[in-house]
């Protein structure tokens, strides 16, 4: 079995078959996988895919967008994020991001964290990364607030 390293640590528990998770899952991940091939990332060459699904069964779309003014990029998640509140859907029950990296998986930046934990409405959400070309596909397995344990909340005088 190779190692997996997420954030610098080992972590194979959360690292499981593409082929033996849900189909659903699996349709999420291939969703992210075919957005990613819309990224925009002529200053990185760093293509990432998302997918969320609401809790209707829509699944939206995003991949990241760069600019030559760094801070007008946005992530892949959180065009997909936009797309769905854009539409009017704001219940978010499941994520995935798609990137190539060697040496583990790409999850969400801190900024998509906090942004994906403002529409998971107090609940977790599971979340799934995996690459798009390792075969056979490993896809790690983790969370919204596993990743943003504990994320700004504003909570308007409560």
């Amino acid at each position: 079995m190779t190692q997996v390293f997420i954030n610098g640590a080992r972590d194979e528990l959360n690292v499981q078959e593409h082929d033996s998770l849900d189909p659903s899952v699996q349709e999420l991940i291939r969703a992210a996988a075919e957005a990613r091939k819309q990224a925009y990332c002529p200053y990185s060459n760093f293509a990432v895919g998302a997918a969320l699904r609401t809790s209707d069964g829509s699944i939206y779309t995003g991949c990241n967008i760069e600019n030559g003014a760094y801070a007008a990029s946005i992530c892949a998640e959180r065009t997909a994020a936009v797309k769905a509140i854009s539409e009017g859907k704001r219940d978010f029950v499941a994520c995935a991001v798609v990137a190539q990296q060697d040496n583990g998986f790409t999850t969400p930046c801190g900024v998509c964290r906090q942004f994906l934990s403002e529409f998971v409405n107090g609940k977790d959400i599971p979340l799934y990364a995996a690459q798009p070309s390792n075969l056979p596909l490993r896809v790690l397995c983790t969370s919204v607030l596993q990743l943003l344990p504990n994320g700004f909340r504003f909570l308007n005088g409560k």
